[in-house]
């Protein structure tokens, strides 16, 4: 019995290993906006045919390990997961005064470029040939939240978007006819970044808008609760939830699964 033990433990080891090394990853370079920008490609190699795409947008660090974990973790899902660059060169920062410069320069000060940039990380996924360019979609987190949404409103050719724990103020309002994607808001009941009044701004644009939208809120959250480091800056209204992490990933699991397969 002991030893039956250990052969299925072996097998179920190599399952595990083979099943990762078929996730593919690459860094890809290309134009966004104004910048040049270098994307990360993630897919499983093990999964023949075309596969629905989906792009990430980072928080306002820039595209680092956490975003491309979310992109391996979508390929291992058995879709294509490109993460875009929304600041050029691929950089990142550990510095949340420079971050909130970085993100603060597009979504504050020229939302035209931030629509470009993120459009531009769409195009790229499309050009992949793994990809079905007829069924993609985008996700993003915190300022990457923000941008999806952006996405969206341009009325870009996507079958949805998932904003977690994104911001929610608005500056050009969705236009009625125009947002072709289902939308999915993943948001903190205790998140202080967007106020009462947005967050009511916010559904109110959907709803004058006639866009196909849903909105979660994960009580005892706070912003950035998907991410496990999101404690360790020591920032005000900023912490990690692993429970409304978990079941915010299930939701958006659960909505691609209607809107992409």
């Amino acid at each position: 019995m002991k030893y039956r033990l250990l052969i299925l433990a072996a097998i179920t080891l190599i399952c595990v290993q083979t099943s990762s090394a078929a996730v593919k990853t690459q860094v890809i370079k290309y134009q966004a906006g104004a910048v040049q920008a270098q994307g990360f490609l993630a897919y499983d190699d093990a999964v023949s045919g075309k596969k629905p795409g989906i792009v990430v947008v980072p928080e306002w660090w820039g595209l680092d390990d956490y975003a491309k974990h979310r992109a391996q973790q979508l390929a291992q899902l058995g879709y294509v997961a490109f993460v875009a660059d929304m600041y050029g060169d691929g950089k990142t920062t550990d510095k949340p005064d420079v971050a909130g410069q970085w993100a603060g320069a597009l979504r504050n000060g020229d939302r035209v470029e931030l629509r470009k940039r993120v459009q531009a990380a769409l195009a790229q996924l499309k050009m992949d040939s793994h990809v079905d360019t007829a069924h993609t979609a985008a996700i993003g987190y915190c300022f990457g939240g923000t941008t999806v949404l952006e996405l969206a409103r341009s009325g870009a050719d996507v079958k949805g978007v998932v904003s977690f724990h994104g911001d929610l103020s608005i500056a050009s309002p969705a236009q009625a006819g125009q947002v072709k994607a289902q939308v999915l808001v993943c948001h903190g009941g205790d998140d202080t970044f967007s106020t009462p009044a947005q967050v009511e701004a916010f559904q109110k644009e959907m709803r004058d808008a006639k866009v196909n939208w849903e909105m979660n809120t994960y009580g005892g959250a706070v912003h950035s609760f998907t991410n496990p480091d999101a404690d360790k800056h020591g920032i005000p209204g900023i912490a990690y939830n692993k429970q409304a992490d978990e079941r915010s990933w299930r939701d958006m699991k659960e909505f691609f699964d209607q809107i992409l397969k």
